[in-house]
C-alpha cells in the first residue's frame, strides 16, 4: 500500500508524519530539538542534533504506522523559514544553524532601514529585509565572523539541511529561494540582490532551485540506517513551512486567506501577479507565475503558551496527572470572561510584532477585581487582533472572502469562533491536524506521480472542514475593541525603545 512521509520541523519540535495516499494520517512521531541562546538575541541549534532527532522520529513513525518502510513511496520535508544553515565547501556544517527567532542582526537592519536599501530591496526582491532574513544574517556573519564567512560553500534553509541529510544533495525550492535573493518579477536568483546586501562573493554558494514536487535525490545508505527508511526511497525538494501549512489546509489558492496561528502570526494570500508592499513579503509560490503574499510577525499563540507556562503552571501539572487537557480545565474561566464586559487588553508582542524590533508586550486596563480569566481573554483577543492587523493589510491588496485557519489553537472551537468574529468573515478549520507535514507529503506524492501536482489534494475538504460564521453582534463588539487595541499600540510606540534600552542595560 502506498504511503508518504512528510517531515515538519518547527522551532522546538521536529515531526515525522506518515499519510496514506488518500490523505489519511497514519502515524506521527515527535522529538524536541533544543535551542541554544548563547547570547542575547541569538537563537541557534546543532544541525547534527536536529538530524538525529528527525531520524529518531522517522523510525518511530514507521513503527507506529504498522506498515513496512517499503510502503513509503516518497519523502519530503518542510521546516521553519528564514534563518540560515551553512556548509563549507566539503559539505560539512560550518557553525550552528541560526533560527528564524534570532535577532542578532537588529542593529544592522536598523542601519539599512535609514538608507535607500529598504526601498530598492522591496522593489527588487518583493520584501524588505528583517532581522532573521538570510540577507541580514549573512551580512552579519560577514562583519562579525569573517573567518566563517570566507569558508561558506553552501547556503541552506532548515528543510534543505534535512533533505541533504537524507540524500547528500544540495538544493532548494522556489518558495525557499525567494526569502532574500530572487528577483520578484523573474522569480530567479538576482546578482543585483547579492550586490545590494554586500554579498556578491556568495553567488556560487546559493543552492540550485527545483520545484517543490521534483525529486532531487534518494535516501542514502547512511540515512536509511539512521531513520529506518529504505535506501533509494525518492525524496522531493519540499517547501517553506508557511507555504506548506497553507497547502496542507487547502488555502494555497486565490480568493482565500490562509492563517496559521502558531509561534508566528502567519497570514498568506496567493496571487497571479506580484504586488509589493512593506506590510507583506511577496515571495514565490509553488508554481511558476504565482506569488505568496505573506504578512507575518512572531506574535501569535506563543503568547498563549507563555501565559500557560507562567500563570497556569500548577493547573497544567494537575491536568497532566489527571489525564486532562489544560485547555479544557480553563474553558469555564474563558467562557465566563467572554460573557462579561472587560477593560483588559493585551498586546501579544512577547517575541516580536508588526511594529518593529523594539516593541514589547503589555497588559492594559487591568484592575484588582480582574482575575486570570480576564487576562486569558485579553491574551486570546490580542492574538486574534494581531492576525487581523496582517489580514487587513492583505485585504488592501488582494480579494478574498473567507479564511482557512490552522495551528494549535484552531482545534479549540471557541478560539476559531473568536477569529471569525474578529475578522468578520467565515473561518474554516480543516480536520488535518498536521497541515504542514501534509503539505510536504503532497510534494512527495507529486514527485512520484501519485498526484498530478502538489496542488492536487486527494482529500474531500468539504467533509473534513468545520466552518465558523461570524456572529454579527460579537463582530461589531470586536471591531470596536480592535480599534482601541490599535490606538493603544500607537500610544505605546514612543516608549518601547526606552523600555528596551532599560532592559538591555540590565543584562549581564
Amino acid at each position: 500500500m502506498a504511503s508518504l512521509l512528510g517531515i515538519d520541523n518547527g522551532l522546538t519540535v521536529t515531526k515525522a508524519v506518515i499519510f496514506d495516499a488518500d490523505g489519511t494520517q497514519l502515524a506521527v512521531a515527535r522529538r524536541r530539538v533544543p535551542q541554544s541562546m548563547p547570547r542575547p538575541r541569538w537563537v541557534e541549534r546543532d544541525p547534527a542534533g536536529l538530524w538525529r532527532a528527525t531520524a529518531e522520529a522517522i523510525r518511530e513513525a514507521i513503527h507506529l504506522s504498522g506498515r513496512p518502510a517499503a510502503d513509503i513511496r516518497a519523502v519530503a520535508a518542510t521546516a521553519h523559514g528564514d534563518g540560515v544553515y551553512l556548509l563549507d565547501r566539503d559539505k560539512r556544517p560550518l557553525r550552528p544553524g541560526i533560527l528564524s527567532l534570532d535577532s542578532r542582526a537588529l542593529d544592522l537592519v536598523a542601519r539599512w532601514r535609514k538608507d535607500a536599501l529598504f526601498a530598492e530591496a522591496l522593489a527588487l526582491t518583493g520584501q524588505t529585509p528583517h532581522v532573521s532574513a538570510p540577507s541580514a544574517l549573512l551580512a552579519w556573519i560577514k562583519a562579525e565572523e569573517p573567518e566563517t564567512y570566507a569558508r561558506i560553500g553552501h547556503i541552506l534553509a532548515c528543510k534543505d539541511w534535512l533533505r541533504f541529510c537524507l540524500t547528500g544533495e544540495v538544493a532548494t525550492d522556489r518558495t525557499e529561494a525567494s526569502t532574500s535573493f530572487t528577483d520578484v518579477a523573474t522569480q530567479l536568483y538576482s546578482p543585483r540582490a547579492l550586490e545590494l546586501f554586500g554579498l556578491t562573493e556568495l553567488n556560487q554558494a546559493l543552492p540550485p532551485i527545483f520545484g517543490s514536487g521534483e525529486i532531487v535525490g534518494a535516501v542514502t545508505r547512511e540515512a536509511a540506517e539512521a531513520s529506518g527508511l529504505v535506501e533509494g526511497t525518492p525524496v522531493a525538494c519540499g517547501l517553506h513551512d508557511v507555504t506548506a501549512s497553507t497547502l496542507g489546509i487547502g488555502a494555497h489558492r486565490s480568493g482565500v486567506v490562509g492563517i496559521v496561528a502558531g509561534t508566528y502570526s502567519i497570514n498568506e494570500v496567493v496571487s497571479e501577479a506580484p504586488r509589493t508592499d512593506p506590510r507583506w513579503f511577496c515571495r514565490n509560490a509553488i508554481e511558476p507565475g504565482r506569488w505568496n503574499n505573506m504578512a507575518i510577525s512572531p506574535a501569535s499563540t506563543a503568547n498563549y503558551d507563555w501565559f500557560l507556562d507562567r500563570l497556569c503552571e500548577r493547573d497544567q501539572r494537575a491536568a497532566i496527572e489527571a489525564g486532562q487537557s489544560i485547555h479544557v480545565v480553563l474553558a469555564e474561566e474563558m467562557k465566563a470572561a467572554f460573557c462579561r464586559p472587560s477593560a483588559v487588553f493585551f498586546h501579544p508582542y512577547l517575541f516580536g510584532s508588526p511594529h518593529g524590533e523594539a516593541s514589547s508586550a503589555s497588559f492594559l486596563g487591568l484592575h484588582g477585581w480582574h482575575d486570570r480569566g480576564d487576562m486569558l481573554r485579553a491574551v486570546l483577543e490580542g492574538i486574534a487582533f494581531n492576525h487581523r492587523v496582517h489580514v487587513d493589510a492583505l485585504r488592501d491588496g488582494f480579494p478574498f472572502d473567507r479564511a482557512m485557519l490552522t495551528g494549535g489553537g484552531s482545534r479549540n472551537p471557541a478560539f476559531a469562533q473568536l477569529f471569525a468574529d474578529v475578522l468578520a468573515m467565515p473561518v474554516a478549520v480543516p480536520g488535518t491536524e498536521e497541515a504542514a507535514a501534509f503539505g510536504a507529503a503532497l510534494c512527495a506524492g507529486a514527485g512520484v506521480g501519485l498526484y498530478a501536482s502538489p496542488l492536487a489534494d486527494p482529500r474531500d475538504l468539504s467533509r473534513v472542514t468545520r466552518l465558523f460564521e461570524p456572529n454579527a453582534t460579537r463582530a461589531s463588539e470586536m471591531n470596536e475593541r480592535y480599534a482601541l487595541f490599535n490606538r493603544l499600540a500607537e500610544a505605546m510606540k514612543p516608549y518601547w525603545a526606552e523600555l528596551e534600552a532599560i532592559g538591555s542595560g540590565g543584562r549581564g
